[in-house]
């Protein structure tokens, strides 16, 4: 039965729309310890640009997964899968229940549902001979590989985005299937999770949360976000490691290397990240057992709480 499982709570939505201020209520309220379900939040140094909650308004709610990396080291769903996996058991043991928040959809839904990820390596003679092609022959030329032997991730990948094209291509190197064909199969038809789950996703107006994405991006340039991006740079981390290409550090990137102006970098950013919160809502979409709250018709975010505990008290009862 489903309550013999173990509990999780799942907390998932776009930037910006108010997931840190709630995931610290429901922590409090349900006796949680927060892992942090975010691509980048796991690098240390990268601070600001990643809207990571300073240690000091965590409000004593233990947080993981978060400050466990150089940047200049990779980091994988299937890492993340496992080193999720081991903080839930530590969380656990302690009599506290495991609760991932965060915005990277295929984090969150491969631990959520035990996605089976295959073996797959890193090849860096292979990354380096296919970002060479980008750098002479043109991003496009090397999409154009990748729409070769894998047609269904070419379509859901820019050409621009170099680095997923080189990984989608190096996975199917790797393994001698496409990388899209393993994610369905990770994805699959209905899944049942090894937890007793309680997944909720936050959402709101497109215009609002723009314009909520426009301030945090404000709010990330007065702390400080290019000096934070040029200490990263004067420490020895490369331009084109896989962590600066995380938003705000590629747009920062550009601007200090004189590729842009500042204010071209930063409508950049603001327009990458509009980006990427379409991209996040279109994963969190396909995500079954999700229960979505609409934040529009409250004041502030605090007004749903109630709300939010009922359906997470249903859940793991």
């Amino acid at each position: 039965m489903t309550n013999n499982k173990p509990p999780l709570i799942a907390l998932v939505g776009p930037t910006a729309v108010g997931k840190t201020a709630a995931s610290l209520a429901i922590a409090k309220t349900f006796g949680c310890e927060i892992i942090s379900g975010d691509s980048m939040q796991v690098y240390r140094g990268m601070d600001i640009g990643t809207a990571k909650l300073p240690l000091a308004e965590r409000e004593g709610v233990p947080h993981h997964l978060i400050d466990i990396k150089d940047p200049a080291e990779p980091f994988s769903a299937a890492d993340f899968q496992a080193a999720c996996g081991e903080a839930i058991r530590d969380i656990q043991s302690r009599g506290s229940i495991p609760f991932i928040v965060g915005g990277t959809g295929l984090y969150v839904e491969s631990v959520c549902y035990g996605f089976g990820f295959q073996p797959s390596g890193s090849d860096p003679a292979f990354r380096a001979a296919m970002q060479a092609i980008a750098d002479s022959q043109g991003s496009e030329e090397l999409h154009a590989k990748l729409a070769a032997v894998d047609p269904a991730s070419a379509a859901k990948l820019h050409p621009n985005d170099v680095r997923r094209v080189i990984r989608a291509l190096e996975i199917q190197r790797a393994t001698g299937r496409p990388a899209s064909e393993q994610l369905g199969e990770a994805r699959g038809d209905r899944k049942e999770s090894p937890y007793n789950l309680a997944l909720i996703g936050l959402h709101m107006d497109r215009a609002k949360l723009y314009s909520r994405i426009d301030a945090r991006v404000e709010d990330m340039l007065a702390q400080g976000l290019e000096e934070e991006v040029r200490s990263l740079l004067a420490a020895g981390l490369s331009a084109s490691s896989v962590s600066m290409q995380a938003l705000g550090y590629k747009e920062m990137v550009a601007y200090l290397e004189g590729r842009s102006s500042y204010d071209e970098a930063v409508s950049m950013l603001k327009r990458d990240t509009r980006h990427f919160a379409k991209r996040q809502l279109s994963w969190f979409r396909h995500m079954q057992d999700l229960v979505w709250i609409d934040t529009d018709g409250a004041a502030k975010i605090s007004d749903l709480y109630p709300t939010i505990y009922a359906i997470i008290a249903g859940k793991l009862k």
